[in-house]
């Protein structure tokens, strides 16, 4: 009897599994269907078109790795798209980090009040996109700013800004950094979760206030700055928005200084409508964050430290 019953309870647990699975596809079909319809056909769609020659009105053309040569050697303004958008996440990357870091520190006190502060230097981060490039083109006026009428009560002579193509990507830069809320949050509530114990340990054994932070509050926020590098640098070379409002009529700034990558793809899709050779654009820009993507996490084992004592 008992090798009749245990055929059946596999029967009856091999249903429910099915029934399981049946229910957890169906929870999670809106991303799948989303993942399909809105990430995976249109990146296959615009891989295919990234060999064609496609101007919304005719037929794709095929024309292999046309689009990638006159990329490559002819497009002098793609370099200069490059330049302009590695510069951007060289500086923006770090420095908004380690702004972001010292702020947390700066905030992560208890003293009366710290709430206020904390939600003023967090507010930055919810306001709209737009409205704060509004803000900035007036904070940054070469005659009229605040910034610069800041900079001329200490005797600096302030540059003009947007309109200096040496100042353009600084500009943008120092208006990111004002912005480093979101991810002040972040090493705040991570801050806030390293114990106590080891800062007294440290200062019972005679460490200061900056060897503790050297050798404790970096090593123990390292999976939170490891993931801010990683989400930042992926951001920062997609910056479009803020160069697009903050120039005259989308002219990418005095020569060319603010064309970023995307800026210069939306040109050529939308302006010039050479869609194939914009597709070609958004791939390389794709192969460039996944190699850089790929590097930050092989990388990562040698200086991210986890809980566990593991970095793998």
């Amino acid at each position: 009897m008992a090798s009749k019953v245990k055929p059946r309870k596999k029967k009856e647990w091999s249903k429910k599994r099915k029934k399981d699975a049946m229910w957890g596809l169906f929870f999670v079909s809106p991303f799948i269907i989303g993942f399909l319809v809105f990430m995976l056909g249109p990146m296959l769609f615009s891989f295919y078109g990234s060999f064609t020659n496609y101007n919304l009105t005719s037929h794709m053309e095929f024309i292999g790795f046309g689009n990638f040569i006159r990329m490559f050697t002819r497009d002098e303004l793609f370099w200069t798209s490059l330049y302009n958008t590695a510069y951007y996440v060289l500086f923006n990357v770090p420095l908004t980090a380690v702004g972001s870091v010292l702020l947390a520190v700066l905030l992560n006190r208890r003293i009366r009040g710290i709430s206020i502060f904390r939600t003023i230097f967090y507010f930055p981060a919810i306001l709209s996109g737009v409205a704060v490039y509004v803000l900035w083109m007036q904070l940054l006026s070469p005659s009229s700013g605040l910034v610069n009428s800041l900079l001329a009560l200490i005797g600096i002579d302030g540059p003009a800004w947007l309109f200096d193509p040496n100042w353009t990507k600084p500009a943008l830069i120092l208006m990111r950094l004002w912005s480093v809320g979101g991810s002040m949050l972040l090493y705040l509530a991570t801050l806030q979760n390293i114990p106590t114990q080891l800062y007294e340990s440290a200062e019972i054994d005679g460490a200061n206030a900056f060897q503790r932070f050297r050798n404790i509050t970096i090593p123990m926020i390292t999976p939170i700055i490891f993931y801010d590098i990683v989400t930042s640098t992926i951001g920062a070379f997609q910056i479009f928005q803020e160069a697009y409002v903050m120039t005259e009529s989308g002219t990418a700034g005095p020569a060319n200084s603010l064309l970023f990558y995307n800026f210069h793809m939306w040109n050529k899709a939308f302006v010039a409508f050479d869609m194939g050779y914009a597709m070609a654009m958004s791939m390389v820009l794709f192969v460039i964050v996944l190699v850089l993507t790929f590097i930050n996490l092989k990388l990562a084992p040698r200086w991210v430290h986890y809980g566990g004592g593991s970095n793998e």
